[in-house]
């Protein structure tokens, strides 16, 4: 499962990605914004599809926003979430799937090309986490922290 959720600021390009994972035929959800609103906030929407992730290991989630700062910050919160922000450099995405097993990607639409964010979401979706001990191990002392803040 795949979910969406943008503002009003990514909503055009969250379209644009809802189109092309429906013709790759993934199983998507979204959360939102579904109506263009200049005057909506991120929070809900992107929690929403944040805390979907959070409840389900085996999904991942495309967030959208101005810069992908903010709306990463607020998937963040949730337990189990790793979210990577993207809006440039495609050689983050591999790193951020091997390495940090990373299930949440949010892209700055300010900065990003319709065709740059396909080829983002085609790469985060087909690069798998490496399974490399120093990578579980890493992840397994993040998810202690989350544990501890509990």
């Amino acid at each position: 499962m795949i979910y969406l959720a943008s503002d009003h600021a990514g909503f055009e390009l969250k379209e644009k990605v809802k189109e092309f994972l429906k013709k790759e035929g993934y199983e998507i959800e979204d959360c939102g914004a579904y109506k263009f609103d200049p005057a909506d906030d991120y929070p809900a929407f992107i929690a929403k599809a944040a805390e979907a992730v959070s409840k389900n290991s085996d999904s991942k989630a495309i967030i959208l926003g101005g810069s992908g700062q903010g709306e990463a910050i607020v998937a963040n919160k949730f337990p189990g979430v790793r979210a990577a922000v993207f809006y440039g450099n495609l050689d983050i995405i591999p790193l951020a799937r091997e390495h940090n097993n990373a299930n949440i990607l949010s892209l700055g639409a300010r900065f990003l090309t319709e065709d740059e964010v396909i080829e983002a979401v085609r790469l985060f979706l087909e690069t798998p986490f490496t399974d490399e001990e120093r990578h579980v191990r890493r992840i397994e002392k993040i998810k202690k922290i989350e544990e501890g803040l509990k």
